[in-house]
């Protein structure tokens, strides 16, 4: 998970057009309806732990404008009930200028499966049609790092960026 100060990059999309169905999920655009769970990944002191922290109004009201259908960003939707679990973004132009994969569920969802779920879907569903796949996360962020390795990222490089130690992690095809 990458922390950025930037209020919503503008990725290009790196899945194809329409929702991404998986057992349990959907992975679909962000639409209105979902603006206070995503707001709420924003906002959570817990989500934010190890992206710098809750993300300040001003910013908030901008994501909030640019998020909607916006390409690359994928809500995470249970399929049984409509429920918001979460968030996946791929951007196509990412770290690196490789494909990166990001993502933030709420922690009433976390221990479920929903996050490697979705996040190995979407890792598969983009490495049909680039190179590889990256992601970033905290060093100190452990559930992150294993979720990473549990799809089949490995661990490629380390590095410090917004005054932490970062682990870049890479899957080719």
């Amino acid at each position: 998970m990458t922390a950025s100060p930037h209020p919503v990059p503008a990725p290009a999309p790196a899945l194809p057009a329409g929702p991404l169905l998986t057992e349990r999920l959907v992975l679909r655009p962000v639409r209105s309806a979902d603006l206070p769970a995503v707001t709420r990944l924003w906002t959570d002191p817990e989500v934010r732990r190890h992206l710098g922290g809750p993300v300040i109004d001003t910013v908030i009201r901008i994501r909030q404008r640019r998020i909607v259908g916006a390409a690359g960003f994928h809500a995470v939707v249970r399929a049984e009930d409509g429920v918001v679990l979460g968030l996946v973004t791929v951007e196509a132009e990412g770290h690196g200028g490789e494909t990166e994969v990001s993502y933030q569920f709420l922690p009433e969802h976390w221990g479920q499966g929903y996050a490697r779920e979705a996040v190995g879907a979407a890792v598969a569903r983009a490495l049909e049609s680039v190179p590889s796949v990256v992601a970033v996360t905290q060093e100190a962020n452990h559930r992150s790092r294993r979720l990473l390795e549990a799809v089949g990222l490995e661990h490629a490089e380390s590095f410090v960026e917004w005054d932490a130690h970062q682990v870049l992690y890479r899957l080719r095809r």
